[in-house]
């Protein structure tokens, strides 16, 4: 029975990691052995799985059928095992984190080592994307992400909300000036940001009371929220970022100008 809940918990990985090479790189292991572990649990049961090519890695009638079975026995598991865990003193585990990786780099990756430290039965796999992540498919036990989950099948809790601002470095505003008001905008170089391949090309502000909505256009895009920070650092144009995440820049002897634009929604 031992064997066979680690083949499903396999095979559940294999499937949320969407190809047998992918599960070896998370697992640590080799593609002939993922290989070798699928072909046997297919001989054991007696059917194929998965129909796998060179392009393409499709569960068959039967794979969907174990696959969905599976993850509510493997879930019922693990609801077992924590509760069990719960009554000891000192827990023990694995979790796998995912972070956008600026909040991750900066505020997560600290609170986890601290963590470890007071609990050093629990070891952690802190992973760093901006990517949207899937809590079930990739194997998460945390998904942090900058805004709310669209599966209504996630518990979803705020951790923590910041306002928006409008940023330049000193750099950029000597050379270019300093815009006023918002539609001033449009005669600057204004750094775009890709979020979940979603160009986030409308800014909205709160002037005198009113709600604006400027359309700003420039040279670079990025999908990446340190490379944008980056940029505006080094006087490439005009970005958006988080009140919380250029803290340490505003203290620095009123390096950025900055607008507020709306706040977060809730």
């Amino acid at each position: 029975m031992i064997d066979e809940i680690s083949d499903l918990r396999l095979f559940i990985r294999i499937v949320g990691a969407g190809s047998l090479s992918e599960t070896a790189r998370r697992l640590n292991s080799s593609l002939p052995a993922m290989s070798r572990r699928l072909s046997q649990m297919e001989e054991r049961l007696g059917v194929r799985l998965v129909d796998r090519g060179s392009r393409r890695f499709v569960l068959t009638d039967e794979g969907m059928l174990l696959y969905n079975r599976g993850l509510n026995i493997i879930s019922e598991i693990g609801e077992t095992e924590a509760e069990v865990s719960a009554k000891v003193k000192s827990p023990k585990g694995r979790l796998r984190i995912a972070a956008p990786v600026e909040i991750g780099r900066r505020l997560i990756a600290a609170l986890i080592a601290d963590f470890t430290e007071l609990h050093p039965g629990i070891t952690v796999e802190l992973i760093l994307t901006d990517a949207k992540t899937d809590v079930i498919g990739d194997e998460l036990d945390v998904g942090l992400q900058v805004a709310l989950p669209s599966d209504g099948n996630i518990i979803s809790k705020k951790l923590l909300s910041s306002r928006r601002v409008i940023c330049a470095a000193p750099s950029y505003l000597s050379r270019f000036g300093t815009p006023e008001r918002p539609a001033d905008l449009l005669q600057h170089n204004c750094i775009r940001y890709l979020l979940w391949g979603q160009l986030l090309d409308h800014w909205r502000f709160i002037e005198d009371g009113q709600r604006s909505d400027i359309q700003i256009d420039g040279t670079l895009t990025t999908n990446n929220a340190e490379v944008l920070h980056g940029w505006i650092l080094n006087g490439c144009g005009v970005g958006i970022k988080a009140l919380w995440d250029i803290q340490e820049d505003l203290a620095e002897d009123g390096w950025w100008n900055c607008w507020r634009l709306l706040p977060p929604r809730s």
